[in-house]
């Protein structure tokens, strides 16, 4: 008699420098990757995990969640305990709880949360080099908040959506959007119902000259309103991107 197949979620960080991204590709090292052979390893059948979202090269997460199957029967402590004896130090596995069975990483999340860092200084960082963008010239990040509420509520995010988005619709719906200053850290944080491929990065490359004076605030609107990408700002580095969070309804027990 077969054992019983039972669904589990689990939640990881990860330095994204090193990596070709979330998804597998051949020849390529991939957190993914990473992750499904460590858990294999405990489970001792192959796994597939499927992730919240899709982080690309060089980008970095601290909320990201993933499910997978398994048969195998093993303690939440034991699953992460041992996948991170596994996984190389810049992947963790935070926790595991086990799922109802239709839970799925991706399709069951209500919102998600990314947050971008830009060091604004004359001189380049050493400790935080691959994980913020560093840029010279100083930020007005009250200015560069008001422009990107803006951006709040549903709209056509055609002007922020890369030219290799697979999405059928460009339409999405950011719930909360945020720029404060630390000292020399900006920090951009967006909540949406789903992103658009390099939408945040769009968004943050749109706001930086507002930042800086070379647009006013109304810039970002009439981008927006443009739905035309080449009317937006650059597309900011990768390496200063980080998955922060993934809400779910409370009664499926994910740890927020």
């Amino acid at each position: 008699m077969s054992a019983a197949r039972r669904r589990l979620a689990v939640g990881l960080e990860y330095d994204g420098a090193r990596f070709a991204g979330w998804q597998i590709q051949p020849g390529l090292s991939t957190i993914q990757d990473h992750v499904q052979r460590a858990l294999a390893s405990i489970a001792d059948h192959p796994v597939e995990a499927t992730c919240a979202g899709r982080t690309d090269a060089a980008v970095h997460a601290n909320g990201q969640v993933a499910h997978f199957d398994t048969t195998s029967d093993r303690p939440m402590r034991g699953w992460v305990l041992g996948s991170n004896g596994e996984l190389p130090p810049e992947i963790a596995m935070l926790w595991a709880v086990e799922t109802d069975g239709q839970f799925h990483a991706r399709h069951s999340a209500l919102a998600r949360s990314y947050r971008y860092c830009i060091l604004q200084r004359a001189t380049r960082p050493a400790l935080l080099r691959e994980r913020v963008w560093w840029v010279r010239t100083e930020l007005d990040a009250a200015t560069m908040h008001e422009a990107a509420q803006q951006l709040v509520g549903e709209h056509d995010f055609s002007a922020f959506r890369a030219a290799e988005c697979q999405s059928k619709t460009p339409r999405r719906r950011i719930d909360t959007i945020s720029v404060a200053a630390d000292g020399p850290l900006v920090t951009i944080e967006v909540t949406a119902n789903a992103f658009l491929h390099h939408m945040v990065r769009n968004i943050v490359g749109t706001l930086h000259p507002v930042g800086t004076g070379e647009q006013k605030p109304a810039w970002v609107a009439e981008a927006l309103a443009s739905r035309d990408r080449a009317r937006a700002g650059i597309t900011a580095p990768a390496h200063g991107l980080y998955l922060a969070r993934v809400r779910y309804a409370e009664d499926l027990g994910i740890p927020q």
